[in-house]
């Protein structure tokens, strides 16, 4: 399968060329979106700082609650960014792709039928990152350029610079290609066989 090198923000022809099962490495700047920052979009209707906004048009959400040192400046220094599983976080997506402009979702364990159908609607993608390769994605941050909304702490919004950052696997494509539901289909049949014969 092909493998990408795409730089942040994405465009619609970045997204529409990538199918599952192909391969990605990222730079430039992604944001860590977590369930406390969302639900305080969505459900409770505060919206985004202004400056954050334009931000987001193309942008990569990677769901992340990252550990963290605020130093004397200000400013934060990075321990670990790790990446937590996506589903809990899937009826964000639609608002995330059709008002703020996002494109890439950035976690483990897929999407559920509405943050799937979101990628189709809006020419996005979902990338899997491998689980326990937090202390990898922590060095491919090379720096966390800043941060809205400290007070939910660690799930505030954040904006970390990146280098390489990968390899990400496309899972969930915006032509409706869907890795986990694959997955899922053989286990099934490969269940369904075993038991007939039984």
């Amino acid at each position: 399968m092909p493998h990408y090198h795409l730089k942040a923000p994405l465009s619609d022809e970045d997204i529409i060329k990538l199918h599952a099962g192909d391969t990605v490495m990222l730079d430039g700047i992604i944001f860590g979106i977590r369930d406390a920052n969302l639900i305080r979009l969505f459900d409770n209707n505060v919206e985004l700082p202004q400056d954050l906004i334009p931000q987001l048009r193309g942008a990569i959400g990677l769901h992340t609650a990252p550990g963290v040192k605020k130093l004397p400046n200000g400013k934060y220094e990075k321990v670990s960014i790790g990446t937590t599983t996506s589903y809990r976080m899937d009826r964000f997506t639609p608002g995330l792709m059709e008002k703020y402009g996002m494109k890439v979702i950035v976690g483990k364990g897929g999407l559920l039928d509405e943050g799937c159908q979101a990628l189709v609607d809006f020419k996005g993608c979902y990338f899997t990152i491998l689980g326990g390769t937090a202390a990898l994605e922590t060095i491919q941050v090379e720096e966390i350029e800043d941060v809205w909304w400290e007070d939910l702490m660690p799930e505030s919004i954040w904006k970390f610079r990146v280098k390489d950052f990968g390899p990400l696997i496309v899972t969930i494509d915006s032509h409706g290609n869907n890795k986990y539901k694959d997955v899922k289909t053989v286990a099934k049949k490969n269940l369904d066989n075993i038991i007939a014969k039984i």
